[in-house]
């Protein structure tokens, strides 16, 4: 059996590549995305659980609610900034084992809560703490999977790993529904029974929680066993912490606020946003599509920008995203009107699209702009220098892409309170959406500038 330590690991060696490199970064991908998957599934829990409290007989008043999705939003994006440096410490195969196995106690703390509608509200809160788990398990994923592959097909494998990880938002909000109606749940508590229009239903909300686990324990050994750490990868935080000295770091982690902020605040706020806006609605039948297009779309943004330039893409995408939530704005109930459900629902979808081209799109930017920022340095210093030029730009550009994830994360955090707050305040999401519009106008202007004019100082 091969060792799961690489101890020479060369991506840009065509020949190496070719030969073995291929195959092993394929292998640590494909255990790499199950893993994320269950990570992004375990995080946004409660953007289902929440909207079936009522039923389950919890009481709650709205805002409680909305501070339940916002939570492990916010908790994710700060365990975020310290998994973005632990890769290179750990070990990609330890790390993503640990990580993926503490997914079991918000899993499992979920399922024994959510049994008793007695249970108290500050519990419910810090389980919804404990789901930041899951958030912070990104940025040390695609730190990892940055490291095994070449310049040339960075964009598509951070792509596909966070592409289909991200569909865990998806399939959280097709799968709870199902799961919480089945008595799979039934040995471990009674379900909850429920009248609406004359009809009795029962439910297992418990099954939110305990469904997932098995899963958990399936990926956290199949990373152990199947993954590989790199030997070359190994860093201490500070020498990863030279980041926080880079302009570039901080200029991507704003872009990144606004592509995969907007992913995750929206994933984590449109079904209370639509039970608020549209209360004759059911959210959990069209809550899952929105997140299911966006996480679609990230790997086809990391193919288009390996093919046409990130920040080509970038641009265009938030040119796009401030156009669609303008429709947003446009089918709103207003004036006394009831809206229109079907073009907010459309818009929210192409909105979606948008922020999943830009996740993959700004993540094929980072590790281009450090290799180039690295290799100008390193010029004319012979082969030697070249090299380091590159294991420092690879080490460096894990980090900002970790790093850039934390940061990006308090979207999800910030979006939903941020329509909580707009609705207390004033009875409608509009301000909330307007603020929303002007920081994309931001993110605008930095990409056009730095990035994607002619003669711009970091093209990529």
């Amino acid at each position: 059996m091969s060792s799961p330590v690489l101890t020479r690991w060369e991506p840009e060696n065509p020949a190496f590549w070719k030969e073995s490199g291929a195959r092993v970064a394929s292998r640590n991908l494909w255990l790499s995305i199950p893993a994320l998957m269950l990570a992004f599934i375990v995080w946004m829990l409660w953007s289902v659980v929440v909207v079936n409290l009522d039923a389950a007989g919890f009481e709650l008043s709205k805002n409680q609610k909305f501070w339940l999705t916002a939570l492990p939003a916010l908790s994710g994006a700060t365990l975020r900034i310290f998994y973005s440096f632990l890769v290179p410490i750990f070990g990609g195969r330890r790390w993503t084992a640990l990580s993926t196995a503490s997914l079991l106690i918000p899993a499992l703390g979920m399922g024994f809560a959510l049994r008793d509608p007695s249970t108290s509200y500050p519990t419910l809160l810090i389980l919804a703490l404990l789901c930041g788990l899951g958030g912070g398990n990104f940025s040390s994923s695609m730190a990892n999977i940055s490291f095994f592959y070449p310049k040339a097909s960075k964009g598509y494998a951070t792509g596909m790993n966070a592409g289909i990880g991200n569909l865990g938002v998806s399939v959280v909000q097709f799968v709870v529904p199902v799961v919480i109606a089945m008595s799979l749940g039934a040995a471990f508590g009674e379900g909850h029974v429920s009248v609406k229009d004359g009809v009795e239903r029962t439910m297992w909300l418990q099954n939110a929680g305990f469904v997932w686990v098995p899963f958990i324990i399936v990926s956290a050994l199949a990373s152990w066993f199947g993954m590989n750490d790199i030997a070359d990868a190994k860093a201490s935080f500070a020498d990863q912490a030279v980041i926080f000295r880079r302009a570039h770091n901080w200029l991507m982690c704003w872009l990144y606020v606004g592509t995969f902020g907007s992913f995750i605040g929206f994933s984590a706020g449109l079904a209370l946003l639509t039970q608020s806006q549209f209360p004759g609605i059911n959210p959990t039948a069209y809550a899952f599509l929105g997140p299911f297009v966006g996480a679609l779309t990230r790997p086809v943004g990391g193919w288009i920008s390996d093919r046409l330039g990130g920040a080509r893409v970038t641009l265009w995408t938030f040119i796009g995203m401030s156009l669609a939530v303008v429709g947003v704005i446009a089918f709103l109930p207003s004036g006394g009107t009831g809206g229109n459900f079907y073009g907010f629902l459309g818009m929210f979808i192409v909105l979606f699209a948008l922020t999943g081209i830009g996740n993959g799109s700004t993540f094929r930017m980072i590790p281009v702009i450090f290799l180039t920022q690295h290799q100008r340095a390193a010029k004319g210093k012979g082969e030697a220098a070249q090299k380091l030029a590159v294991q420092d730009a690879s080490r460096e550009a894990a980090a900002v892409l970790g790093f850039s994830g934390a940061i990006g994360a308090y979207g999800g955090f910030f979006i939903p309170k941020s329509f909580g707050t707009s609705i207390e305040m004033t009875g409608s999401p509009m301000g909330a959406l307007l603020l929303f519009i002007g920081f994309y106008i931001t993110c605008i202007a930095i990409t056009g500038w730095f990035y994607a004019r002619r003669n711009a100082p970091m093209p990529c």
